[in-house]
């Protein structure tokens, strides 16, 4: 159970949540929504224990168990089955026993009489955490989740960063803690893995709170929504479904413009009758009373809700260049024994739009980044083409310095723009005032996206290599970012899950992986969109 009580969530000078009192206990299954950059993720934070609010306090019963946008992993050395395991202290256990059983295949009497001991000793401190069927039941939360026994016997290290999110999320499930808080849960899940975390989350004993942009997610699991309104730096609460919040949200609208309207009306006659009698000396006081009960009439009534500002975004005005300023011959890459892909030959020719698909793991992020330079291909090469300007858009956001301002970070994409420019395109983005002076570091993952698309803006780039673009925004965001590769004249290589944003870029060719394969773009294959 999460009790919140008078809790204020400020960052910097700026207020996101004035002081509000709630309450989320087992069974609730919560969806926290919102606009990005409305405080919903500092929020979280705040109720998992990782930051602080600026007032009120926070008091939990039982365990929580917290899945960031941006889940730090540790040590990357790791084996992804250790690491879920860890979350009940299985994978010390599990270790235990398989030293045990290396050492009981000795020779020597007495080295195996020790492994034996040793044995028994983790057998039944395994079976005080649940037994192999805990392990088993470890395995199947992961399998669900699009993560084979393949995957979860690799280190950390070599997997793409949608497995390591995986991992975390299985991990979190795994715990079966009392209360869940769940930032984006579906990012990087297939539509199966999807459907199965619907199912889960329905069936989870304890509370849950989960903010995501899947609206089928909301509508099949939540029982209650807060929405955090960024304008008026209020959360409301509704203790219903999605479908009949939408309704009751709706409604609560049309009664405060209601309100408000009879309200004005009112407080305008009453103002006009004042004038009238403060002419008479001796209506004078009548007239200031007239306009006092003016004055408390209209400071009654709630705030009409702001239309949410939405992040005006287009991709820049590509520079000129030859032909194919973008080529990849005979590529590889392998991480250890993994063999990521193989042989990938690609030509990027000017304007054209590739969209690159396969299933979770295929190497799809790691193409990007060679590609971009940012990793070397074991084999074959990259090769820039005459006036080649790249632009890439990384899904984990690596483009970002986090130690950086959003201002030096958009200084650092165009070291040409001056200060009242980059804050200029910034705004359009809504970064305004102190906003370009935060370090990205304590962005959200909405905001990260913004300020990474607002760098592609300002880059005059010719060829984008896009890798889940659409990620952590909300609804009217994700439509701006459509139009704007609609509407984009360079060439794009583009890695989605998000049907429209396959429909936005048209494609004229599909690069399969991991046995790159290159074929021209049809209908037939827009069903592995939602599977890659």
């Amino acid at each position: 159970m999460i009790t919140a009580s008078n809790l204020e969530v400020r960052v910097g000078a700026r207020q996101l949540l004035s002081p509000a009192s709630f309450r989320v206990g087992p069974g609730d299954k919560v969806g926290l929504v919102g606009r990005n950059g409305a405080g919903k993720t500092t929020l979280t934070k705040i109720l998992a224990g990782e930051s602080l609010p600026a007032t009120g306090s926070v008091s939990t019963s039982g365990s929580i168990g917290y899945l960031p946008q941006d889940p730090r992993t540790g040590d990357l050395e790791v084996l992804a089955r250790d690491r879920i395991l860890s979350a009940r202290g299985l994978d010390d256990v599990v270790r235990r026993l398989r030293a045990a059983e290396k050492a009981m295949a000795s020779a020597d009497d007495e080295t195996r009489d020790k492994a034996m001991r040793r044995y028994e000793r983790a057998e039944a401190d395994l079976h005080a955490a649940g037994g192999y069927a805990a392990e088993s039941e470890a395995a199947r939360i992961a399998a669900n989740l699009g993560l084979p026994d393949r995957v979860l016997g690799q280190p950390l290290g070599t997997l793409s960063g949608g497995q390591r999110r995986r991992v975390e999320l299985a991990r979190i499930l795994f715990a079966q803690a009392e209360t869940l808080l769940l930032d984006e849960p579906t990012n990087h899940l297939d539509a199966d893995s999807i459907v199965w975390l619907r199912d889960f989350l329905k069936s989870y004993p304890g509370g849950v709170i989960m903010i995501s942009h899947d609206v089928g997610l909301l509508e099949e699991t939540a029982t209650r929504v807060f929405h955090l309104d960024a304008n008026r730096a209020e959360i409301d609460v509704y203790n219903v479904g999605w479908k009949a919040y939408l309704t009751q949200r709706e409604t609560d609208e049309r009664r405060r413009k209601r309100e408000r309207a009879n309200a004005e009306k009112k407080a305008s006659q009453l103002v006009d009758q004042a004038n009238r009698m403060r002419a008479k000396a001796t209506k004078a006081a009548a007239a200031q009373q007239m306009l006092k009960r003016a004055e408390k009439l209209l400071a009654s009534l709630e705030d009409e809700r702001a239309h949410d500002k939405v992040a005006r975004i287009a991709f820049p005005k590509p520079a000129p260049c030859g032909k194919t300023p973008l080529t990849a011959e005979e590529l590889s890459k392998s991480y250890g024994s993994l063999e990521v892909f193989t042989d990938v030959d690609l030509a990027i020719d000017r304007g054209s739009r590739v969209v690159v698909l396969g299933l979770n793991g295929a190497g799809k992020t790691t193409l990007l980044r060679v590609l971009s330079g940012l990793e070397r291909p074991d084999t074959g090469s990259v090769l820039p083409g005459h006036g080649l300007k790249l632009g890439y858009y990384a899904q984990e956001h690596e483009t970002l310095d986090i130690d950086r301002t959003v201002l030096e970070n958009m200084k650092s994409a165009a070291p040409d723009l001056n200060d009242t420019d980059a804050r200029k395109v910034l705004g359009s983005f809504l970064f305004t005032g102190d906003d370009a002076d935060k370090p990205a570091r304590v962005l959200s993952g909405g905001e990260k996206t913004r300020l990474a698309l607002a760098t592609l803006v300002v880059s005059a780039a010719n060829v984008l290599l896009l890798d889940e673009p659409t990620n952590n925004l909300d609804p009217a965001s994700r439509t701006e970012v459509l139009n704007a590769i609609r509407s984009y004249t360079g060439a794009v290589v583009l890695v989605t899950h998000d049907d429209g944003a396959v429909e936005a870029l048209e494609p004229e060719r599909v690069l399969l992986l991991p046995d790159g394969v290159e074929d021209l773009w049809s209908a037939d294959y827009a069903d592995l969109i939602s599977l890659a």
